[in-house]
């Protein structure tokens, strides 16, 4: 039972962590941040075996956290507004040639990033050339061109 709850403690911390974080793709992620996550692992590792090392705690444990996934996914399709609140909602970030300051410094993004999305994405040269960009819920940026 001390895995489970344990699982179930780290689930939600972790939940929390990552939405409080804001949204970036693994595509997106810089090399620091990759070498945080994997130290995130680790910790969340040990906290989650505590000084039981068994495989039979190990597969209790990556079940809970399963199950947990599972049942908050359910969750979320019989209730709209916990998608929002785990998911959160696509944002705005850049409307008709103009940031929007506030949901930009709230994203942690600048225009460089969006600059780097209308190129990747559109081939597009220059923000003027930007009508919208949209932080989407995965972390990703889309570019609606001029």
């Amino acid at each position: 039972m001390d895995a489970v709850l344990r699982a179930g403690c780290i689930y939600l911390f972790l939940l929390v962590v990552f939405r409080v974080a804001g949204k970036r793709t693994l595509a997106e992620v810089t090399p620091f941040e990759f070498v945080l996550f994997l130290v995130i692992g680790e910790a969340t590792q040990q906290g989650l075996l505590g000084e039981d090392f068994s495989v039979t705690n190990a597969l209790l444990v990556i079940s809970t956290l399963v199950g947990i996934d599972i049942g908050l996914g359910l969750a979320k399709q019989r209730v709209p507004r916990l998608e929002r609140a785990v998911e959160g909602k696509p944002v705005v970030i850049f409307a008709d040639g103009a940031p929007l300051g506030q949901h930009m410094r709230r994203a942690r993004l600048d225009e460089s990033d969006i600059l780097e999305a209308a190129r990747t994405k559109q081939g597009l040269e220059s923000l003027d050339q930007v009508k919208f960009a949209v932080l989407e819920r995965s972390g990703g940026i889309s570019i609606i061109p001029r």
